[in-house]
């Protein structure tokens, strides 16, 4: 990525990784509060009438929650772990991994929680339609649209890339 004019390489990585923070905050407050309701799930007088399918499709749903919460907080923690330690490229670049990973345990998360509320009120067929639609949506906003913008970029466009 090219250093815009009177910017530094530690400036320019030091930006990169703060937005990449601010990005963050957004999903990590959503995953949270999906893995807390999930966690709070089984306690509830309604679980036990719940099929085989909905309680291993449950179980699917939060331990992707929590995956996906560890992968959207890890960046963080990484910080921590390297901070002072001249490794400032490479945690950006690896906290920019773990941050789209985690997006897209999201997604799955998401998309298996629609399924286990919906199998559980209205059946299976309604249940798998929507979380193909839940996660096909998630999909197309988290990656299809971004990745669109990105393979349609002029060339010349790259110093854009880098604010």
């Amino acid at each position: 990525m090219p250093v815009e004019p009177g910017e530094s390489e530690a400036h320019r990585l030091n930006r990169n990784y703060d937005d990449l923070l601010q990005e963050l905050r957004v999903s990590q407050n959503g995953t949270q509060i999906l893995f807390a309701f999930l966690l709070i799930v089984p306690f509830s007088k309604g679980f036990t009438d719940v099929t085989g399918l909905q309680r291993g499709v449950y179980f699917a749903a939060l331990v992707l929650s929590a995956l996906s919460a560890a992968m959207l907080i890890a960046p963080a923690v990484m910080h921590r772990m390297l901070f002072r330690q001249s490794h400032m490229s490479d945690l950006v670049q690896a906290a920019s991994q773990v941050a789209l990973g985690g997006q897209t345990l999201l997604a799955f998360a998401v998309a298996t929680s629609v399924f286990f509320v919906t199998d559980y009120l209205y059946g299976h067929p309604l249940a798998i339609a929507m979380a193909i639609v839940v996660l096909v949506w998630t999909c197309v906003w988290f990656f299809a649209i971004p990745l669109y913008i990105r393979a349609r970029r002029q060339p010349d466009d790259a110093t854009i890339s880098s604010r």
